[in-house]
């Protein structure tokens, strides 16, 4: 078993002392990466916007902790730097994408949170919400038809709004009928841009609509790296079992706006000072120290480590080129194949 196998056991994830350490290093690499993205935003060295995850770092980083890289598939969602960090991807994919660099997994053509590397179980995001749920369910049955699914788990997040759209409903439904092994992992942030909870569904929780489907239902508080950890191994272990699709539902705060450019004052004063507007960061940084998984020292050191690695991939995109309009072949992730009898104004692309 590798060590990556090892670390998405579900026993026992919320006193698995390297679990943990491994989960909280995400969200802590998140933090610092997403940190230096809103000031590079903010002086104008970023085209398009920057959508930050502070506040869902907990839900995010374990769900990408808990699943196995080459062998799962994760489809991260907008606020989900620290389940992409999780589940594997580099620094530079990230920073690559934001500052436009050809050499970025998106060839510096598309939205800076639309990236992705397929093949290797991580789709690019789609804006469209809710539609990544059918995506992940369509890998997932593709996999059934070629006799090739036993022991992998497809997961996606979204957020409450997404809940409202059809292919939210058309996707789970589809996976609750044909029990996939499917984790959704809805981040109720309690607004969907700006829309209050009151405003988007009538249940007293989101959860309640898992029954709704037939499928496996988990709510669990998104602040706490502890919970966080017990409710999505036990997910994943239930959909790796064969139990079917499972939804969980995290209750938290968007800590900042819809994006950079939005100042989230919509937001009440009394929900930004509750229970879910404490910070999902500090608080496992706490539980860390106080169950003696790690030290304040350790956790500096990380801090430090982690700014460094952050500073090196910003360097790293800023020198690399943006794309050349006449060079370019614009097939980030498809492949061209050769025509059978190309003519001079059907040029022939590897």
């Amino acid at each position: 078993m590798s060590r990556l196998e090892a670390l998405a056991q579900p026993a026992e994830a919320a006193t698995n002392r390297e679990f943990l350490r491994s989960v909280f290093a995400s969200m802590l690499r998140a933090r610092i990466l997403e940190n230096k993205l809103s000031s590079l935003y903010k002086a104008g060295k970023i085209v398009g916007g920057v959508y930050l995850g502070r506040g869902q770092e907990a839900v995010s980083a374990t769900l990408g902790t808990a699943l196995i890289q080459g062998r799962d598939f994760f489809a991260p969602l907008i606020r989900d730097q620290a389940g992409r960090t999780a589940f594997g991807e580099p620094l530079i994919d990230c920073t690559r994408t934001y500052l436009g660099s050809v050499e970025g997994p998106m060839r510096g053509r598309d939205g800076n949170i639309h990236r992705g590397r397929p093949g290797q179980g991580a789709p690019a995001m789609i804006s469209h919400l809710g539609a990544q749920v059918s995506v992940v369910a369509g890998m997932l049955f593709a996999r059934r038809l070629k006799g090739d699914l036993d022991g992998r788990v497809g997961a996606t997040c979204i957020g409450d709004g997404a809940t409202s759209t059809g292919s939210f409903h058309e996707g789970l439904n589809l996976a609750a009928v044909e029990r996939l092994p499917l984790v959704v992992v809805v981040g109720n942030n309690q607004f969907a841009y700006s829309t209050p909870n009151d405003r988007q569904f009538a249940c007293a929780d989101l959860v309640e609509r898992a029954r709704g489907y037939g499928i496996g239902g988990f709510s669990v508080d998104g602040t706490d790296l502890l919970a966080c950890a017990s409710v999505l191994t036990e997910a994943v272990r239930r959909a790796r079992a064969g139990m079917g699709p499972q939804m969980v539902v995290a209750r938290l705060l968007r800590l900042s706006g819809h994006g950079e450019h939005d100042d989230a004052s919509y937001v009440p004063g009394d929900v930004r000072d509750g229970h879910y507007g404490r910070d999902c960061v500090e608080v496992a940084m706490r539980q860390l120290v106080e169950n003696h998984f790690a030290t304040i020292e350790e956790i500096r050191g990380w801090q430090e480590k982690f700014a460094a690695e952050v500073q090196r991939a910003v360097a790293q995109a800023q020198q690399e080129p943006a794309p050349d309009p006449y060079r370019e072949k614009w097939t980030a992730l498809a492949t061209r194949f050769p025509l059978a009898n190309p003519t001079p104004s059907q040029p022939v692309f590897p």
